[in-house]
């Protein structure tokens, strides 16, 4: 058990922010995916562990549960036997009675340490649930921006490889090159026109807004203002 809870420990204090540069630099989520793989692996044994302590500490205390009764049904016989002075029973009761006291302290230790146990897999679970999910969020994170980048470099590899074809001193290549990059420009002066147009219905509502305004002053000032 303190094996599992070693991994699970150095699981826990895994540096996130230096998986994440590695993957950075790899260009891949492969590091995060592994770190992600072995956590739940480990939060498998971890809850496997866990429901198997967990059991043996309701045993124990049935148990305990058991012999403290034992205990307490002894203490009232050695009373009785010693009231009706039948002293060899009241010594064999007190014998018994020690043994069983024994056995409910031993119980007792045990009881505590396995509880110390449970609880410290139980807190070890929450800990690693909670590095699993950050990790899971962190891994679609970084994947979008891995993405992103690697459309951004196919779009400047695109972009070279047309100026490329620019250079090339085919005219007809260069032609087809001149015709890609019209409708590029076009495309971008497409929006630039919708963009301005915009612009052009703002100001003129913002101007004509104003318009009504000073005359509405001045309709006032002459006593049209209905």
């Amino acid at each position: 058990m303190a094996s599992l809870l070693e991994k699970v420990s150095t699981l826990i204090s895994a540096n996130l922010h230096s998986l994440i540069d590695a993957a950075l630099q790899s260009n891949s989520t492969a590091v995060i995916e592994q770190y992600i793989g072995n956590v739940e692996n480990n939060l498998a044994e971890l809850e496997d562990a866990a429901s198997t302590v967990g059991g043996e500490v309701k045993s124990i205390n049935r148990r305990l549960l058991e012999q403290q009764a034992r205990s307490t049904e002894l203490d009232r016989a050695i009373d009785a036997f010693l009231k009706s002075g039948n002293e060899a029973a009241a010594i064999a009761a007190q014998s018994q009675l020690n043994s069983t006291n024994k056995l409910v302290e031993a119980y007792q230790a045990q009881a505590k340490q396995q509880e110390t146990e449970y609880q410290s897999l139980l807190s070890a679970k929450v800990k690693l649930e909670a590095r699993l999910t950050t990790m899971k969020q962190e891994r679609e994170q970084l994947q979008a921006l891995l993405d992103l980048a690697k459309s951004k470099e196919t779009t400047v590899r695109a972009m070279k490889s047309l100026d490329d074809l620019m250079g090339s001193g085919d005219s007809d290549i260069k032609r087809i090159a001149d015709g890609i990059y019209a409708r590029l420009e076009k495309a971008n002066t497409a929006s630039e026109m919708r963009t301005a147009s915009l612009d052009q219905q703002m100001d003129d509502v913002l101007n004509r807004s104003a318009i009504d305004n000073q005359l509405a002053e001045r309709k006032k000032k002459l006593g049209l203002a209905q």
